[in-house]
Order: C-alpha cells, then structure tokens, then sequence
C-alpha cells in the first residue's frame, strides 16, 4: 500500500436519516470513507436497532437529534441541507414531501444535494406503497426460489441479502456515482432505491436459464445448488461441515489426490446422474469417517477450493482477516472483548479506521450544529424548544 494521504471522501457531508440495517450500513460505507456523516434521528423513538447491531453499523458518524415535524426543525433541516452533499432516507415514498422535505424542496436550496431514498419497493410502481422485511423483496423478486439445495422449503439466511445486497450496497453505488456527476455539475440527482429491484438486479444466472430453457432451473438442480458432486457441503463426523467448491477440473484433480481418491478424478463433470450420485455418496463417507478438527488440519495447506464451513466466532479468530483487518477488536468498560467489522475497501493512499464509535442518540447535536455554522442563539433556543435534543 501506498504512503497514507487522505481519505476518498474526505470533505464530503452526509445527512443520515435512515434506521435499523440497510441505510445505517449504506451510511457506514461513506463514513468508513472519510464521509462526515451525521445520524440524524427523531426526538421520539429514533432508531430502535438492538444495541448491539447499532454499534456495528453507525461507527464513524456523530449523532443529532431533530424534530422535523416541527415547522423550526423543518426549517434547520433545510439549512443543513445547503452545506450538506448528501442525504439519505429510508421513510415510505411521500413522508419526507409530507413533512416538506422531499427532494423537490432540498433541490432549491441546494441544486447540487445527492438525496437517496431506499424503500422497498422504490418510489413509483404498484407496489411502491407496499410494506416489506427481506424475506417479502426477496420473494417478490423471485431470489428465494433460488435460494437452497432444493429440499424442502425456500431457505433463509442470517444476513438478509435484499436489504443488504440490494439495499445498503446498491444504494453506495448509487450515491457515489450520482456524488461524482454533482462534483463536475454541480448538479445532484435524486437516487431511487428500491432493495427489491436491488436483489432483483444480481439474479442474472436464474434469468439466463430462463431465456434459454422457459424457466429458472430450480434451486437444488444446478450445479452451484446441489447438481454435482464437487460443489456442496459435506458433512463431517463430528456434524460440522466442509465445503467442497472444485468447480474447475484442475482443482478437483488436487482434491481427489489429497483424499486418496485417484479413481474419481475422471466422474468430476459427469453427466451420468447415477455416477454423481455414486460421487457424492463416496465423498459423504469419506468425510464422514473423520472430524471437523482433522479435515480442517488436513485441508489447510492445500489448494483445491474445499474449506472448513467456520462459525462466526472461528471466522472472527482467523489470522487471515485479522491479517486484513477485517476483524477489529476491542475492550468495553466491563473488560469484555467486542469486536467490529472492518472495512472491505482496502485502496492505496488510505487506511481504514474507526475514529468514532457509535453515538447515542443526539449524543453530538451541539457540536455537529456548531460546526455546520448554527450561531450559539439559536442552538440554545431550539434545545428549549424541544427542536433538537442533546443526547
């Protein structure tokens, strides 16, 4: 890596208004990289995350609280918005122009404001009104269908993929290109995301099956959801699991010798499906006859795309991305360990870091409106008033 110098987005303002997963993450990206972003909640509930998950994803932010029902908290909010560069919003379409804060109206005051508004199902269409969790988009958009080893019900997943994948990621896309446009413009867009059309947007392998044969193959039937032998999860003695990924016939060449196995190096693409069957059966044996401590001991050196599956707690003590600085730990007040994600955009001149923990609730409404040009009057009037709150 390159000597440090600054980082990406440093000088670049954000306003966050958004909760619990998908726009607080988005947010994190941009703050991760040298955004200022101010987490912007309401002076009722605010964002209601778990604890926990909202001190892994608002990290690198300061926090405020406002009132934007409040004709003076509109008001403040438009002002910020005129030295702000982006807004994010995750309300249903047409809240934010009901409370008279919608794109149209931060436009005139700041022609060249980036405004992202991540919803479900995205600003217009039937269903824009629609309410949904992930497991709604990722149905709509025909994921879940996808998702699995084809036995019994569609699967779920602990990391939602449609407010995530769809949602916090594509929205970073979004912004970051619509932010490059109004630095050259200086000429902002209103960024629709909608995590169902996000999901949608990657099922690019469902959607060439379809044009080629009339259907998606259903999960379970492909080779990547349980089709062939050298792709699938493999169960050991101890009941943990190894990943065997030899998708390419030169790794599964390396697999079959680590394993002995030399005689079904010429079955890895079989088409006969009693031959796959045969090779899955004689590797379900195999693996089976030792446990998960031995295959990961065996395997660990080797170079065929086959792996122990890791829990979390395993990943989070593994020298790679502990190497990569993925996994960041620290120590609370009660001397208990607690660790954080990194960040996965490594890049040269910049290195990653956590400069600020999460804030509590309007935890920095004082010094985040100093900073942003509200006179010391006017701050001490609007805390009287309840406009704004300092946590």
């Amino acid at each position: 890596m390159d000597r440090v110098s600054s980082a990406p987005l440093e000088g670049v303002r954000v306003l966050d208004l958004t909760r619990l997963l998908p726009g607080p993450v988005c947010a994190m990206h941009l703050a991760d990289m040298g955004a200022e972003v101010v987490k912007l909640e309401d002076t009722g509930a605010g964002d209601y995350a778990w604890a926990a998950l909202r001190s892994q994803v608002n990290r690198n932010k300061r926090g405020l609280q406002l009132d934007l029902k409040k004709e003076e908290g509109k008001a403040l909010f438009l002002d910020l918005c005129e030295k702000a560069d982006v807004v994010i919003e995750g309300f249903r379409p047409g809240v934010m122009d009901r409370l008279g804060v919608g794109y149209e109206v931060v436009k005139q005051r700041n022609p060249a404001i980036v405004y992202c508004s991540m919803t479900g199902y995205g600003q217009t269409g039937p269903s824009s009104q629609a309410a949904g969790h992930d497991i709604n988009y990722i149905a709509r958009a025909g994921v879940a269908d996808q998702v699995g080893n084809g036995v019994g019900k569609p699967a779920l997943s602990n990391l939602p993929l449609a407010d995530l994948l769809g949602g916090a990621s594509t929205a970073a896309i979004g912004i970051l290109a619509a932010l490059f446009d109004a630095q050259r413009t200086r000429k902002g867009r209103l960024v629709d995301i909608s995590f169902s059309d996000g999901i949608l947007a990657y099922a690019g392998l469902p959607m060439a099956a379809l044009n080629e044969f009339g259907q998606a193959t259903p999960a379970g039937v492909t080779k990547l959801t349980g089709g062939a032998a050298y792709y699938g999860f493999y169960e050991t003695a101890d009941h943990r699991y190894i990943a065997v990924g030899a998708f390419e016939k030169k790794f599964w060449d390396v697999f079959c010798a680590l394993i002995g196995r030399e005689d079904l190096k010429p079955l890895h693409d079989t088409p006969d499906s009693d031959r796959v069957n045969y090779v899955k059966q004689e590797l379900s044996q195999l693996i089976a006859a030792h446990d998960f401590a031995w295959w990961s001991e065996k395997l660990a050196d080797s170079d065929c795309c086959v792996t122990p599956v890791l829990n979390m707690g395993e990943t989070a003590n593994d020298v790679h991305f502990k190497e990569r600085g993925m996994i960041i730990e620290s120590t609370d007040e009660q001397g208990k360990t607690v660790r954080q994600l990194g960040s996965p955009f490594k890049m040269s001149g910049f290195e990653f870091a956590i400069h600020k923990s999460s804030p509590a609730a309007g935890q920095h409404t004082v010094a985040v409106l100093k900073d942003w040009g509200v006179s010391e009057e006017r701050i001490r009037h609007l805390l009287d008033e309840t406009v704004i709150i300092q946590g």
